[in-house]
């Protein structure tokens, strides 16, 4: 018999399913791969570098219409990366509506991070010591807080504190008692609840500093406020607060009309350097040169130093005043004295 011979094998040409394991391998790591590159670059920023983007988000709305709107503002890439992510994530049910000023170079998790948490856009408005309910109507309509007419319709409406009880109706129902200060609300808050917000901060100021009040002054909360009101106009220094508070009180207590030039400005449609006879015989219940006694709610929102005044006045013998150069105050214990004292500050800017 011959010798037997051990078959022999060409490993690459004998296995040929070998070869094609191995490139059904490669396109399984590339596709994956590249569909995990591609997906990461949805999570990246849109635009970097653009600015931001004011973006309202209805209350309801649906992941998917989220998505959509960001995507059409070119905030996000992807609204299917966007829903994909939130899914995942469980955050889907978890967005805030709102108003947002959101930046096209954030990232996909950080823009829904963003909208998980509610950090809606606010608007840091400052109210100035003096002003009216109609001045901060307009102030909050040009730092685009809110309509002036809206914000004026929600001043007529009633709100939950005894010291508003008795006070005109309309608008200046609540002035006065909007305070002065620093506040953030977020953009699109209803008229009702900014001034909700100044009537609390209101009420947190005066009960702090209400506890200085002169225990032989006899005027409740609303004649204090309106008494400060006038101190507010009046005055230019904190140091001189106090002492023209004094001279209204003294006036009130002997029966004398306030003469506040204040008063008579409220009425005005503009401010004037100097009063008119005619502006003096305005028949107003706020014209304090007609009227005894103090006007029948305040004409501007005091501050703090104000409130302070009027709840402890200085304790003089002063009855009238008149306005420096400077914008100090000359103060008098007599007519005979005003009087000389108007003639050499200028007749017609004291009170």
């Amino acid at each position: 018999m011959g010798e037997e011979l051990e078959p022999s094998y060409n490993l690459a040409c004998g296995r040929p399913w070998h070869r094609r394991l191995i490139l059904f391998l490669a396109i399984i790591i590339l596709t994956v791969g590249g569909s995990g590159y591609f997906f990461l670059t949805l999570l990246a920023p849109a635009k970097p570098g653009a600015p931001a983007v004011e973006v309202t988000i209805a209350p309801g709305s649906s992941s998917a219409v989220i998505a959509s709107s960001l995507t059409s503002q070119g905030i996000i890439k992807s609204p299917l990366a966007f829903r994909l992510v939130t899914m995942v994530t469980g955050l889907d049910r978890q967005l805030k509506p709102g108003h947002y000023l959101i930046s096209p170079g954030l990232s996909l998790r950080e823009i829904i991070g963003l909208l998980a948490a509610g950090k809606v856009h606010e608007i840091e408005f400052t109210i100035p010591e003096g002003y009216t309910v109609r001045q901060i109507a307009a102030l909050l309509q040009q730092k685009g807080v809110i309509q002036e007419e809206d914000f004026l319709r929600a001043a007529a409406r009633d709100y939950p504190f005894d010291f508003l009880q008795g006070l005109p109706s309309g608008p200046e129902h609540v002035q006065g008692f909007l305070f002065p200060d620093t506040y953030r609300v977020a953009r699109g808050t209803p008229a009702e609840e900014i001034i909700l917000m100044m009537l609390k901060r209101f009420n947190q100021v005066y009960q702090e500093i209400s506890r200085e009040k002169d225990p032989g002054l006899e005027l409740n909360t609303r004649q204090i406020v309106t008494l400060a009101s006038i101190v507010e106009r009046e005055a230019k220094l904190d140091a001189e607060r106090p002492l023209i508070a004094g001279v209204f009180v003294n006036r009130l207590k002997k029966g004398m009309r306030l003469e506040s030039c204040a008063t008579v400005e409220y009425l005005l449609p503009a401010p004037k350097p100097v009063l008119s006879y005619q502006d003096l015989q305005i028949d107003s219940p706020y014209n304090t040169y007609r009227v005894n006694g103090l006007p029948p709610g305040p004409i501007a929102s005091p501050g703090r130093a104000s409130l302070l005044a009027a709840l402890k006045p200085a304790a003089t013998d002063y009855l009238y005043f008149v306005a420096k150069p400077d914008g100090t105050h000359y103060f008098s214990r007599t007519l005979a004295e005003h009087n000389r004292a108007l003639a050499r500050y200028q007749a017609g800017n004291g009170n």
